[in-house]
């Protein structure tokens, strides 16, 4: 039989195969598509709770932005459908501009989690106030929030918003049991800073699992000073590289945190003298992720040192996912090491679930070690040599490199690297030869054009013109959905030829960021052309 003389009436379908199949399609799209289509059964089907529970108006684009659902859904949604299952939604996950038309429809008498896109201090001033018309669902029912920051980020205004914002959320939401700040792209929100404010700053008998960023270790340690009573999970990373403290912590175990996640870059002094005997203090850690950047430590991180002041101390750990990127002096201890050297310490029942890089310079080591399967979204100034690994958590990579890098290591770099999103490259070397004249003949260039799909922000400032080429001529790499561009000015010029290069007119046209070192104030129309969104 054609398929084509097969007629297949969905609602003959039984009751189980339909929420198979309606559960495979978004809540927000089942609901508008199929709602009062005059069928009782299909209506009692897709307002049960596995449709109505959570409901989700945005959606992250590929670029950063946020798109929220057509004027036409919302006007279905707010005068026909939130009215009829308001009493099932559980979570909402919304644009902020739009938090308060959804919000009034009703009542949302089950409403706890809400997780707010393009927020900022002055959604939080308008809406996170007594005299707010979510008052009443804010400080009773909202136990899990989580803030989506908006691009506004100014060291100026971190004070403030610890005490201003993130300090009132603490006092505002009552019940609050899970508070996460985080961001779309880096340094999109001020960071905390309580080292020198008082301890009943951001205080909570209620929350149990934190996720934000701080700027320095003694941040951190204020955190955990015991303001905080029930926490048990804490996400956070350190935005600025430590110093000495500048007050002493009096602190006693943590028997009560059971997930620790840090990420921070510090001295050699920081990571033995503050970060390992606050660790020592977890006594009954479970989870524990570390995603740390040492200068110059006493010795070289192995098996030996992961079991001496990790494993050894914390019967109850469960997972431990670490990554150590350390600086190392040049020194007889690890002139000779191969990467063989350095897993060979580990026990053969784990070797597989470790890997390292290393890389010799005339003056020091650049050393990495890391946990497999890597579950960080970071991995910062990797070389030429690295592990054919699926990197499939990285979302955010740094390269660099004294010797060049060629179109073949970026091609390794699109594969091991699927889900990239944001780029740093440091090389100020030139391609090789042949690759410069391959260049010229874009037709051999073809078969090989390598495609970023997901890579938004590129930083090429520190480059030398050739890796300009390489990113920006259409011929050689494909950029979709570029938006943020660092450059340098002079390579800028060169590689398009004062805006008029074809080549690199495409990888060009989605740009909306744009840094150019030294800035420029005044630009040419064909600059305009060149960058449409500019």
């Amino acid at each position: 039989m054609k398929m084509n003389q097969c007629k297949i009436n969905l609602l003959g379908l039984p009751t189980e195969i339909l929420v198979i199949i309606l559960k495979k399609l978004d809540n927000i799209d089942v609901l508008y598509s199929l709602f009062d289509v005059n069928t009782q059964r299909l209506n009692n089907i897709i307002q049960e709770n596995t449709f109505t529970n959570t409901l989700n108006f945005v959606l992250p684009t590929l670029n950063d932005d946020i798109l929220s659902i057509s004027d036409r859904m919302l006007d279905r949604f707010c005068m026909n459908i939130l009215p009829k299952i308001h009493h099932n939604v559980k979570s909402l996950i919304l644009n902020s501009l739009f938090m308060e038309r959804i919000l009034l429809v009703a009542d949302y008498p089950n409403l706890s989690e809400l997780k707010l896109f393009k927020f900022n201090g002055q959604i939080a001033s308008r809406y996170f106030t007594v005299k707010s018309s979510f008052r009443r669902i804010f400080q009773r029912q909202i136990t899990d929030l989580i803030l989506v920051f908006e691009n506004d980020y100014n060291e100026e205004l971190c004070e403030h918003y610890t005490t201003d914002v993130y300090g009132f959320i603490f006092e505002f939401f009552k019940n609050l049991k899970h508070l996460s700040i985080i961001e779309l792209c880096p340094k999109s929100f001020p960071p905390l800073v309580l080292h020198n404010l008082p301890s009943t700053t951001c205080y909570s008998s209620t929350l149990y699992k934190l996720c934000i960023n701080v700027i320095h270790f003694d941040d951190l340690l204020a955190l955990l000073d015991g303001r905080l009573k029930q926490l048990n999970t804490l996400n956070v990373t350190i935005t600025e590289k430590d110093y000495h403290l500048k007050k002493v912590y009096t602190m006693t175990n943590l028997p009560d945190l059971k997930c620790f996640y840090v990420q921070c870059i510090c001295f050699n002094h920081t990571y033995y003298g503050q970060i390992l005997p606050l660790l020592h203090r977890m006594s009954n850690i479970e989870t524990l992720n570390l995603h740390l950047g040492i200068d110059n430590p006493k010795i070289l991180i192995d098996n030996n040192h992961l079991h001496n002041e990790f494993i050894d101390r914390m019967p109850r750990l469960r997972t431990f996912n670490f990554y150590f990127l350390s600086f190392i002096e040049l020194n007889q201890s690890v002139h000779h090491l191969s990467k063989d050297d350095i897993l060979q310490t580990f026990p053969k029942i784990i070797y597989q679930q470790v890997d390292c890089m290393i890389n010799y310079g005339c003056n020091n080591v650049k050393y990495h070690l890391f946990s497999l399967p890597f579950m960080f979204d970071y991995l910062p100034f990797i070389e030429n040599v690295f592990p054919s690994i699926i990197f499939d958590h990285v979302i955010r990579l740094s390269v660099d490199d004294s010797i060049p890098f060629e179109h073949e290591f970026f091609m390794r770099i699109a594969w091991s690297f699927p889900l990239l999103r944001i780029l740093n490259i440091y090389n100020f070397m030139p391609q090789l030869v042949i690759s410069n004249k391959l260049s010229s003949n874009d037709n051999q260039l073809c078969s090989t054009i390598i495609q970023y799909p997901y890579l938004t922000s590129l930083d090429l400032q520190f480059v030398h013109d050739d890796y300009i080429e390489q990113f920006l001529n259409d011929k050689k790499t494909y950029l979709p959905h570029l938006s943020k561009l660092n450059i340098s000015c002079d390579g800028l010029h060169s590689v398009t030829r004062n805006f008029t290069n074809e080549r690199t007119r495409l990888n060009c046209m989605n740009v909306k960021k744009l840094n150019i070192t030294p800035k420029i104030s005044i630009h040419s129309e064909d600059f305009y052309a060149y960058f449409p969104s500019v």
